[in-house]
C-alpha cells in the first residue's frame, strides 16, 4: 500500500520560510518523480515544482521560481519543499504526488500524470 505523508505546514508571515517534508512508503522511490501543488480555496490545484527520479532535472511554477527549492533524499525516501520568501498567495494546502518515471518538464506540470498523492498539508501566510 502506497502511503505519501506530508508534514511542515504552519501559519507564518510574509516573508518567512517554510520547509515541507513528504514521507513516501510502499514504492520504489527511486523510480518515481514526486512533485508538490498546491490547491488555494476556490481555485483549482496548481502545479507548484517536480523532481524527477534521479533528482537531475526540475521544474517550477513561474511565480516560485528563485523562492522555492524541491529536493529529495532517496535513503530516507522523502522529497522536501524548502519555501522562501513566502507571499500571501502561496495559501494552500500542499499536496505531494509520486509518478513513476515522469521524465519531461511538459509532463511534470500535469496533475494526471502522477499515480498517488498524499492528504495535503495546509500553508497559511499572513500579511
Amino acid at each position: 500500500q502506497v502511503q505519501l505523508v506530508e508534514s511542515g505546514g504552519g501559519l507564518v508571515q510574509a516573508g518567512d520560510s517554510l520547509r515541507l517534508s513528504c514521507a513516501a512508503s510502499g514504492l520504489t522511490f527511486s523510480s518515481y518523480t514526486m512533485g508538490w501543488f498546491r490547491q488555494a480555496p476556490g481555485k483549482e490545484r496548481e502545479f507548484v515544482a517536480a523532481l524527477n527520479w534521479g533528482g537531475l532535472n526540475t521544474y517550477y511554477l513561474d511565480s516560485v521560481k528563485g523562492r522555492f527549492t524541491i529536493s529529495r533524499d532517496n535513503a530516507k525516501n522523502t522529497v522536501y519543499l524548502q519555501m522562501n520568501s513566502l507571499k500571501p498567495e502561496d495559501t494552500a494546502v500542499y499536496y505531494c504526488a509520486a509518478g513513476f518515471r515522469i521524465a519531461t518538464a511538459q509532463v511534470m506540470g500535469v496533475s494526471s500524470n502522477y499515480h498517488y498523492w498524499g492528504q495535503g498539508t495546509q500553508v497559511t501566510v499572513s500579511s
